[in-house]
């Protein structure tokens, strides 16, 4: 497992790189968001864990010039910065993930994994896929049902990959929270069922034929007619 750390405070980076390395993680770090960036422009990572106020470059600032780029690349922020508002900045430039100094290792240790297992099995998966008339390419990230091109919000082309990669399969709202939102929302939050309801007047609304369902009880399943 090959991680990233942008991090300037070196104390810290050494105390995560020691315990990574006990885990038999490789760990690069860089000391400043501009040798970060080149890092990341040299060379793949299974994740990339950024401090928010970097020298350089912020992180916020290379949060979205990392997702622009390597949109499935996981990108974890690590930051003192713990109010809403900087969660909510830190979930607009991208971040798959938020955790907030101080914090244990064992739970940084846990998230990052998660994130990394997440980007290992997308990237073993096929670039283009499709169910029914539905056809998502990875690579571009464009999507087309029909001879039709649909637009998609980042978190909607996210789910709708999730389910594509899942087609046929019932997928429940914890699932879809762990897979896609990696920020651990509340479990009762109606945000899952808010952009099911978004992805579905998008790609199922104007068409015949329906491909994504409510299981009552389960989850959701995205399946050909």
């Amino acid at each position: 497992m090959q991680i990233l750390l942008v991090e300037d405070d070196p104390k810290l980076a050494g105390f995560i790189r020691k315990g990574f390395l006990g885990e038999q993680i490789n760990l690069e770090i860089a000391y400043d968001g501009l040798m970060g960036k080149r890092l990341c422009e040299q060379r793949k990572f299974d994740a990339i864990i950024l401090d928010v106020n970097l020298p350089g470059i912020n992180g916020f600032d290379l949060c979205i010039f990392i997702k622009n780029k390597w949109p499935q690349t996981p990108v974890m922020l690590l930051t003192a910065l713990g109010m809403l508002q900087d969660k909510v900045l830190g979930n607009k430039a991208g971040a798959d993930d938020y955790l907030t100094k101080p914090f244990e290792f064992e739970e940084l240790l846990s998230r990052i994994k998660t994130l990394a297992r997440k980007n290992n099995s997308f990237s073993s998966h096929a670039k283009i896929l499709q169910v029914g008339d539905l056809v998502l390419n990875t690579d571009n990230q464009h999507v087309r049902r029909g001879d039709i091109a649909i637009e998609l919000t980042k978190r909607e082309y996210e789910l709708l990959e999730y389910l594509m990669h899942n087609k046929g399969k019932i997928v429940s709202r914890a699932d879809i929270l762990d897979r896609v939102w990696d920020l651990h929302f509340d479990a009762n939050s109606n945000v899952i069922d808010v952009y099911i309801n978004y992805l579905r007047r998008k790609i199922d609304k104007n068409f015949t034929e329906k491909l994504l369902h409510t299981i009552t009880g389960r989850g959701y399943t995205l399946r050909e007619p």
